[in-house]
């Protein structure tokens, strides 16, 4: 189901080249992002739209989880004609929704996938022929910002957000710097709405730095600090850039085990009737259970074997 994907990286494919189309069934990566805003000109518009379309009807990539367009803003008066061509392919499971500013930009959207697949809707139980559809908002400015919680409510599609930080500091009048300090409110706020309203995904900014040790070094890093904020993926605009980031978004090895030994011995000490119990000399209560079964369940759905390390483990006890 699309709102239930995960996506640790998000790999944008311009669409108005067909040969780019072509090379994008190659990846192996959680979401691709064809895009019909940015990297389109507006002469190329039409033409477009029907590469993906045409190329959303043939066979899915078996590497690829989730299929998306990232459509023109409502603002630009772009939006309706890419969407009612886009969504006659076969294939798309999610739509990105770029500069959304308020909740009304989400209701337009909303209405066109109610008037043109109805069938769709997140609500109607997911069948082969027709999974429900998502939006993935873009946020870019300091009205969005301000706008989130109407954001994050507006439609029963919505399944994540992702931060634009160089249309934002476009807007806010900022420079990026390394340390990426002019944006820690943002993001924050970003992922903190996400997190509020139950979204799946929010996604952090892109790193445009990719290139030799240092470039792949400093995406790491950014990487890890979006996680620390809360994201739980990042965009990319390279395909060296999705294997650091599915690895850095993924359970680490020992936050994996700690999870697995405290779910394992959490249930025999329920079976037990103990409501307090320790693990390695740490008190162990709800909130540090309820976070490590958190940890599982993604973890299964980034492919971990979770059962090999429930049975590596399954001798674990409570203290």
């Amino acid at each position: 189901m699309a709102t239930k994907a995960i996506r640790r990286a998000l790999m944008y494919v311009p669409s108005s080249s067909k040969r780019m189309l072509e090379k994008s069934k190659s990846l192996y990566v959680d979401t691709v992002t064809y895009d019909l805003e940015d990297s389109v000109t507006p002469g190329k518009k039409a033409e477009a739209r029907q590469n993906i379309r045409e190329f959303l009807r043939q066979p899915r990539p078996s590497g690829v989880k989730e299929l998306c367009v990232r459509i023109n803003s409502v603002d630009s008066g772009l939006a309706l004609d890419d969407l009612q061509e886009v969504l006659k392919a076969e294939h798309l499971d999610a739509i990105m929704l770029p500069k959304c500013q308020s909740a009304s930009d989400l209701h337009f959207v909303t209405d066109v996938f109610r008037h043109i697949l109805p069938d769709r809707h997140p609500s109607i139980q997911k069948s082969d022929t027709s999974p429900p559809l998502s939006i993935i908002a873009l946020i870019e400015s300091a009205k969005a910002i301000q706008n989130l919680p109407e954001i994050t409510k507006a439609s029963p599609y919505l399944s994540g957000l992702v931060f634009a930080a160089e249309d934002f500091a476009l807007d806010m009048s900022l420079t990026r710097t390394p340390s990426l300090t002019e944006f820690i409110y943002a993001r924050s706020a970003i992922a903190t709405a996400a997190r509020a309203a139950e979204l799946p995904s929010t996604i952090d900014l892109v790193c445009t730095a990719y290139k030799g040790e240092q470039g792949q070094k400093t995406l790491e890093e950014e990487c890890l600090n979006g996680k620390g904020l809360g994201f739980n993926g990042k965009q990319c605009i390279h395909p060296s850039q999705i294997e650091i980031c599915q690895r850095a978004f993924s359970p680490e090895t020992k936050e994996l085990e700690w999870a697995v030994r405290v779910v394992i011995a959490d249930e025999k000490a329920d079976r037990a009737g103990r409501g307090a119990w320790t693990l390695d000399g740490k008190m162990i209560d709800k909130p540090v259970v309820g976070k490590c079964r958190a940890v599982l369940e993604r973890a299964e759905r980034c492919d971990v074997d979770v059962g090999a390390l429930r049975e590596k483990w399954k001798g674990q006890e409570p203290e």
